[in-house]
């Protein structure tokens, strides 16, 4: 909830990143500003740098995610699908070869990064979300040599690769034992609540499983 005291702060600190900018020659791209409020509740303060008023916004780009107001992966999921099945077309017309290794190789490199790129932040919940993203490495598959009439489960053990969604759980997972064991620089507490009998087994079984790896 906004008051009065946050936004002069936050007003404050936009014309101190701005001197600072400007003292170091490097003038904050006014056009690439822009004002996202997170929440449902409509926010009417107006935020400026150097007298430019700048504009509300329903979903901005942020460390190469879109992110919207109500946080919803949906935009996001459907930005890097779209760029996705073009990167596939593109592969399959520009490779000569059939050769069904490299052009899976080609798609692990130039395709299923784009797929994965900080999941964690957008993982999605939502069957289509699921589904959609799914469907960028199943067509892809599906169109290499000899694999066109198989079902999807049975391409994925020809080619020896896992469907996205099960490697997005797996990135969930190692992300969730780095926070419950300290090897990532967030507080546990803010995620999860152990109970006690968790709390005095877990590191144990932590270490074991880490000695055996």
């Amino acid at each position: 909830m906004l008051n009065v005291n946050c936004t002069s702060k936050l007003q404050a600190a936009l014309n101190l990143i701005s001197a600072w900018a400007d003292d170091w020659q490097l003038p904050v791209f006014i056009s690439k500003c822009s004002i996202l409020n997170i929440g449902s509740k409509a926010v009417s303060v107006s935020y400026h740098i150097r007298g430019n008023i700048l504009p509300h916004v329903k979903s901005c780009r942020d460390l190469g995610v879109m992110l919207t107001s109500e946080l919803s992966p949906s935009v996001h999921i459907s930005e890097i699908t779209v760029k996705g099945h073009q990167r596939a077309n593109a592969i399959l017309r520009c490779f000569e070869t059939r050769d069904r290794d490299l052009l899976v190789r080609a798609f692990v490199t130039y395709i299923r990064t784009l797929m994965e790129y900080n999941s964690v932040v957008w993982s999605p919940d939502l069957k289509r979300d699921i589904d959609a993203i799914e469907k960028v490495q199943r067509r892809f598959i599906k169109r290499l040599a000899g694999l066109k009439k198989l079902f999807y489960g049975q391409t994925l053990k020809l080619v020896n690769y896992p469907s996205l969604e099960l490697r997005r759980l797996h990135t969930d997972l190692l992300w969730c034992y780095q926070i419950v064991f300290g090897v990532v620089d967030l507080m546990c507490d803010d995620f999860f609540k152990l109970c006690p009998w968790h709390c005095n087994t877990w590191p144990r079984v932590g270490l074991q499983a880490v000695q055996t790896q």
